[in-house]
C-alpha cells in the first residue's frame, strides 16, 4: 500500500502528488510542474529514496519542475511513449505561450510506457493506461485503489481538447475505458477536487453519456 499527499504547484493550481510505498519508503512523484518548497522538504525529511517522477502527459504546468526534480535526486523520469516529443517541443508542451513561465529546457524521459506497460515502486504496482483526448500523449496510472487521471478525467468535468493534439473522439473513447474498469478508484486528477470512479460514472455529464 502507498501513502500519497497533494501539493497544489503552479499558478494555475496542477495538483502534484508524492506517492510513499509503505513497505520499503521507496517514493515517487507525479507532475511537478513546479517548484514546491514543501513537497522537497516532504522529500529531504523522509527516509526512503525518490525513485521516479511521474508524468501524465507533455504540458507546461505538468513538466515545469521534472527534470530539475529528477536530477536532485537522481530519480528517473517515467512518461507514456507519446510525451517525450512534448518534453522537447516548447509548442506542443504549450511553455512558449506562457513567457511568465520558466522557459522548459528540453530533456528526455528515462523510462517510456506503453498501453498498459506496468513498473513498481518498491512493492506497489502501477499500471499505465494511454488515454489520449486532452492530448494524444495523455495517459493515467492505476495503482492499489487510486486512479491518477491527470488531464483526461476531473471531478464531474473532463480535459479541454481544443489545444494541439487534443481530440474530441479521443477524448470521448479515453472516458469510456475508464467508465467500464472494473470496480471503484480514488480519481487523482490533475487539477480540481478529488473524486472517486463511482462518482463520475453517476455525475460526470460525459462518463453518464458515453
Amino acid at each position: 500500500m502507498t501513502s500519497i499527499k497533494l501539493y497544489n504547484v503552479t499558478m494555475i493550481m496542477t495538483n502534484c502528488y508524492f506517492i510513499t510505498d509503505n513497505d520499503t519508503g521507496d517514493m515517487a512523484v507525479v507532475d511537478p510542474g513546479g517548484k514546491s518548497d514543501a513537497l522537497l522538504n516532504d522529500i529531504d525529511k523522509a527516509q526512503g529514496e525518490l525513485k521516479y517522477v511521474i508524468l501524465t502527459h507533455g504540458h507546461y504546468d505538468h513538466i515545469g519542475y521534472a527534470k530539475q526534480l529528477a536530477d536532485k535526486y537522481n530519480a528517473k523520469i517515467i512518461c507514456g511513449e507519446h510525451t517525450d516529443e512534448f518534453l522537447n517541443d516548447n509548442v506542443l508542451n504549450h511553455s512558449a505561450f506562457h513567457p511568465d513561465f520558466d522557459k522548459i529546457e528540453p530533456f528526455s524521459g528515462d523510462i517510456l510506457l506503453k498501453d498498459g506497460d506496468t513498473f513498481k515502486l518498491g512493492n506497489t504496482e502501477f499500471k499505465y493506461i494511454h488515454t489520449p483526448g486532452h492530448t494524444k500523449d495523455s495517459g493515467c496510472y492505476l495503482f492499489d485503489d487510486n486512479l491518477i487521471s491527470g488531464d483526461t478525467l476531473f471531478c464531474e468535468s473532463y480535459g479541454r481538447t481544443d489545444l494541439p493534439t487534443g481530440n474530441d473522439a479521443q477524448m470521448i473513447s479515453s472516458i469510456r475505458r475508464l467508465k467500464n474498469l472494473e470496480g471503484n478508484y480514488n480519481v487523482l486528477p490533475g487539477h480540481g477536487m478529488i473524486s472517486t470512479l463511482e462518482y463520475e460514472r453517476k455525475f460526470n455529464p460525459l462518463m453518464v453519456r458515453v
